[in-house]
This record gives structure tokens, sequence and C-alpha cells, in this order.
């Protein structure tokens, strides 16, 4: 009897203290996690290098690799060549048009001297020394000139609306080939795999040697050194945070301490969820709990996948 008496009093005080110590740790309780990038391929060709490790840590607008550009080199050169085509195929108005203007010059300066020979056979004839023919003669001269002026007028214009009609269709293909070449440029840009943000290379996909496609993985990179503890609380502890509120984040460090971290509240769901099967909140008995996010800067500890632990006071 005094056996069973003294278990008793040994027994019960752990369990009470085992009973308090987990009620009094942590608020909540959830997992580390980064957001992610996944570095695709723009462009489809053969990966000519990919100078990266898992673990690397990368900065942004950093130039990794290279896929190969020769096709599309040889794209933008066909490209390239069927415009300087095009300019052959145009035609220059312009020495037609100045040869039509020196013959109206010249018609002009023989009208001028037929007008100032109608007027002395003019004279001439009211003084008896001159026919009507020979006036009928200038001004039928005269007339033909002017015809002329009027037909070579007529013909430069229609020289260059038909030329430039001409020209018109054959240029109307540069502008279609000169986009070409742009989105060429575009693509060859698009080769160099360039790293769009700070951070480590967590999962390495493709090796240099291989053929890739556009929209292909290459690589997964996320920034550690701001890493986010995903957890949950119950409808009762919403009226216990709100955003940018400053919370301890306790993190294994033995199997009897924890590690301490500051962190600060950057989300909370406006949407109440089930409980998550890896997650057990303050209160096991709530099935429907709320998601938060807290921005903890990482001293190199933590990692994606831990568990952490949260104290709002």
């Amino acid at each position: 009897m005094k056996t069973r008496i003294l278990l008793y009093i040994i027994v019960l005080p752990a369990l009470l203290a085992g009973c308090n110590s987990n009620n009094q740790v942590s608020d909540a309780s959830g997992t580390f996690e980064v957001d992610e990038v996944i570095v695709s391929a723009e462009v489809p060709g053969k990966i000519m290098s990919l100078n990266i490790q898992e673990g690397s840590i990368l900065k942004k607008d950093s130039i990794v690799g290279v896929i190969d550009s020769v096709p599309l080199e040889l794209q933008k050169a066909q490209i390239q060549a069927t415009i300087g085509a095009l300019h052959q195929k145009t035609m220059d108005v312009r020495p037609q048009i100045q040869e039509l203007k020196d013959q109206i010059a010249a018609q002009k300066a023989q009208l001028n001297d037929d007008f100032l020979e109608k007027a002395r056979t003019e004279k001439l004839i009211k003084a008896d020394a001159a026919t009507q023919k020979q006036l009928d003669d200038i001004n039928t001269a005269i007339s033909v000139l002017q015809k002329q002026i009027v037909a070579n007028e007529q013909q430069i214009k229609v020289q260059e609306t038909t030329t430039g009609t001409q020209n018109n269709t054959v240029l109307s293909e540069y502008r279609p080939l000169k986009k070409s070449v742009a989105q060429i440029d575009d693509q060859l840009r698009r080769t160099n795999i360039t790293n769009p943000i700070n951070g480590t290379v967590l999962t390495k996909y493709a090796m240099a040697g291989e053929v890739t496609s556009a929209g292909k993985a290459l690589y997964k990179i996320g920034d550690l050194s701001v890493i986010t503890l995903r957890a949950y609380i119950t409808g009762t502890q919403l009226a216990q945070v709100k955003l940018d509120q400053k919370v301890k984040v306790l993190v294994d460090n033995t199997s009897s301490t924890y590690r301490t971290y500051y962190g600060v509240i950057t989300y909370i769901s406006d949407k109440a969820e089930f409980t998550p099967k890896t997650i057990q909140t303050k209160d096991e008995r709530a099935n429907l709990v709320y998601a938060i996010k807290i921005h903890v800067k990482n001293d190199g500890y933590l990692k994606i996948g831990m568990y952490g632990e949260v104290k709002f006071n």
C-alpha cells in the first residue's frame, strides 16, 4: 500500500509539469518556407553552359548560363539579306524626272523666243514686210511647244505616282521584316540565362549539354536571408494578432532548449480552413484555423521545412 502511494506522488508532478510546459511554450506552431522562383528557359535550344550548383548563392541579373544562339543568328542573317534585296527592287525615279524637267526648261526657252518672233512678225505684217503664213507657222510652233510642256509636266506626275506605288509595294515587306529582326534580337537576348533574384539555388533541374524547350524549368531559387514561418491559429486567437506585429519565434536547439528569433507578422488569412494534418494548434479541439505568415531574419540555422513555434507576447 505504501508503494502505490509513493508512485502516485512521483508520477503526478511529472505529468503536470509536462502539461504546463506544453501549454506555455507557444501560442502557435508551423513550418518554415521560402518564396521560391522557378527559372525556366525562355527559348528552345541546347544548353551551352549552366554555371550553378545547388546551394550556390546568386546575385540578381547575373548571367548564369547560355543557350545555343546559332540557329537564331542564322535566321537573322537570312532576314537581313532579304531586306537588302528589297532595296535593289525599288526604282529611283529622280533621273527620269530630271530629264523631263530639263526638256521642259528648253521648251519654255524656245517658247519665249517664239513669242518674241511672233511679235516681230506681227509688226512686219503691218509694214507689209512679212506674210500671214509666216505668222501662222509661228503660232503653230507656239501651240506645239505649249502642248509638249503640258505633256512633260503630266509625265512627271505619272512617273512619280507609278514609281511611288511600285516602291511602296516593295517596301511594304520591309516593315514586317524589320519587326522580325527585332523579335529575333529579343530572342537572342533571352539565350542568356539571367538570374531574377538574389538568393540560393535550391534545386537544379538541367545540365549543360541538354536540349531544353521554352518554359522548361532549369533551376529553383529562393532568398533564404529572410525566411517565412507559416503558422496556424484558432479563431479565438485572432484578436491577439495584427499585421506588422512583432512576435517571438522558437526553434528547437536541443532536446530541451530553444533558439529564439524575432519576427514580424506579414499576413493574416481572412478565411478559415481545416486544420492541416501536419500542424497541431494550441487548441487541438478546433476544427478550423487561420493561417498567418511571419518573416524571420535567417542567421543560417533556419531551414525550409523546419518546425517553429510562436509566442505573441
